[in-house]
């Protein structure tokens, strides 16, 4: 499904920008602009400062004259009007709105923003399907026109199916069997060499030890830590061999 944003009459170049970078990490990049102010917006140096990185969308973008041009191929056009009209289409979150017509037959939708100074026009928000108003607070329910945009694209990648969130790093994988029981073992000689395990006591405190780790599933990182933890313990011990009585206690 074809997503189009397009923006009437766009007074201030960084706008311009910041709609091509909130369009962008929702994954859109069909922009055209209807007789902005800068004839030159799309080159502005204030433009590419607030695109950060979105120049693709900018070099795609699109100037027309009218909104006629604009429309050409849209199938379903939604006017995003902050003050309900008394004649014209229907009010709708963008929730919605949206979720319903991403599950429907629509090929080619667009979104109409006006122009910062004076809104839309009645006559544009006619020719819409549908009004979309965000829901704001209504003591304050003013929006910059790049955080509109930016939540309207939001809402639309969300219908659409939206993006998985990803870890910062890859899920390691847990350590195999050979590895936890040598570090076991490697724990167990230490425990012994700090007084904390009596060999010829040992009760059921290694088999506790084994279920703990096999619960925790450590990685192959953790492992080579808790190998140096039971060295470091086994050294600071200095060889001493008599079990303590946290040790007997801690084995039942």
């Amino acid at each position: 499904m074809r997503t189009r944003f397009i923006l009437i009459q766009t007074s201030h170049a960084g706008n311009v920008g910041a709609a091509a970078r909130a369009m962008k990490t929702m994954g859109f990049g069909e922009l055209v602009l209807v007789a902005p102010r800068w004839a030159n917006v799309l080159r502005r140096e204030e433009t590419i400062q607030r695109a950060s990185g979105a120049l693709d969308v900018l070099n795609n973008a699109r100037i027309v004259e009218t909104l006629d041009e604009a429309l050409d191929g849209v199938t379903h056009l939604c006017a995003t009007a902050m003050i309900p009209r008394d004649f014209g289409p229907p009010t709708r979150t963008p929730r919605e709105h949206l979720e319903p017509l991403a599950r429907g037959e629509a090929q080619h939708v667009a979104f109409l923003f006006g122009s910062e100074r004076f809104g839309m026009r009645n006559e544009d928000v006619y020719r819409c399907n549908v009004a979309l108003s965000i829901p704001t607070d209504p003591a304050f329910g003013s929006l910059n026109l790049g955080a509109a945009i930016q939540v309207i694209a939001y809402e639309w990648r969300l219908a659409l199916g939206g993006y998985a969130v990803r870890d910062a790093t890859a899920v390691p994988a847990a350590a195999d069997a050979r590895a936890l029981a040598g570090m076991l073992d490697h724990w167990e000689r230490s425990l012994v060499e700090i007084g904390f395990l009596d060999p010829a006591a040992p009760k059921k405190l290694m088999p506790r030890l084994q279920q703990l780790f096999n619960r925790a599933q450590p990685t192959a990182e953790e492992i080579h830590i808790l190998r140096g933890i039971a060295k470091s313990m086994a050294e600071a011990a200095g060889g001493a061999k008599a079990p303590s009585a946290a040790g007997d206690d801690a084995g039942r």
